[in-house]
């Protein structure tokens, strides 16, 4: 259990648009300015998708560049990376790896989500874990379900994923674990001993129970207005900032104070600065 505790914030995601809400970034522009805000509430890390001109989900390796040294200029936030994206392609999506952001995220396994499949074989899995080791990126891995952990402690007996291995328990989507405190808790004990966790959860009840479980629990939080859009039930979260500051308001009530980005690159281990 650590003292501190990390916060990360999902700016974007791939679907969310600004029909949903119009507090959503898009453009380069607008996610690095609500990193800047995320880092000034409070956060540790940001999770970045990339958008293109029409808000559709892109894997243009300089429209990540754009956003990646956009924030890197103004923050010293630890910055992850998406390797995810159902309607792009293997290089598309292993791309953002050559820039050699802090973390990049690792979806541990095929599953159900929502209304589609969201594809990741373990062919694909073990050229992102060798791609990682090649550019000495760690990653952070995506799980949905307990099988996903085995995965990932596979992948690590077969010397393609490095200890300690720093996992995101993703509960609430429509296909995968429930966010629910039991799942959270059983997912905490099964990873191997020695990793580090954090949690989502998706929708504003599965947000907000999953970040404060996870704080009791001594656990890393993300938040963010991809996986949710709502600060009070019917109320529309103006920022990602603003949910961060819930976090940020929530550690305090706990009494565990909030990492700074260079205190969470030694938590993770990272040696990039």
């Amino acid at each position: 259990m650590s003292d501190k505790v990390i916060i990360s914030a999902a700016l974007t995601g791939a679907r969310i648009t600004k029909e949903d809400t119009p507090y959503v970034p898009i453009l380069p522009q607008e996610i690095i300015d609500a990193a800047v805000d995320c880092w000034q509430a409070g956060a540790a890390a940001v999770h970045i998708h990339a958008r293109d001109n029409n808000a559709v989900q892109t894997g243009d390796l300089n429209v990540y560049r754009e956003i990646y040294e956009g924030i890197k200029a103004k923050t010293d936030l630890i910055v992850c990376l998406t390797t995810s994206g159902s309607d792009l392609t293997e290089t598309e999506r292993l791309g953002p790896i050559e820039l050699q952001p802090d973390l990049v995220s690792f979806d541990a396994g095929t599953m159900n989500f929502a209304d589609r499949v969201f594809a990741n074989p373990p062919g694909f899995l073990k050229k992102l874990a060798k791609k990682c080791l090649d550019y000495s990126v760690k990653p952070e891995l995506e799980v949905f379900d307990i099988g996903m952990i085995y995965n990932a402690m596979r992948l690590m007996q077969e010397g393609l994923l490095i200890p300690p291995l720093h996992f995101q328990f993703v509960l609430g989507v429509k296909g995968g674990l429930p966010a629910e405190v039991k799942w959270l808790v059983h997912m905490e004990e099964t990873i191997p001993q020695g990793s580090t966790w954090s949690a989502i959860g998706v929708g504003g009840r599965g947000q907000m129970a999953m970040n404060t479980v996870a704080m009791a629990m001594g656990g890393h939080v993300r938040t963010g207005l991809e996986d949710n859009i709502y600060y009070s039930k019917g109320e529309l979260a103006k920022s990602n900032a603003q949910l961060v500051e819930r976090v940020v308001n929530l550690a305090n009530l706990y009494g565990r104070p909030v990492a700074t980005p260079a205190e969470a690159r030694t938590m993770l281990v990272l040696t990039k600065t």
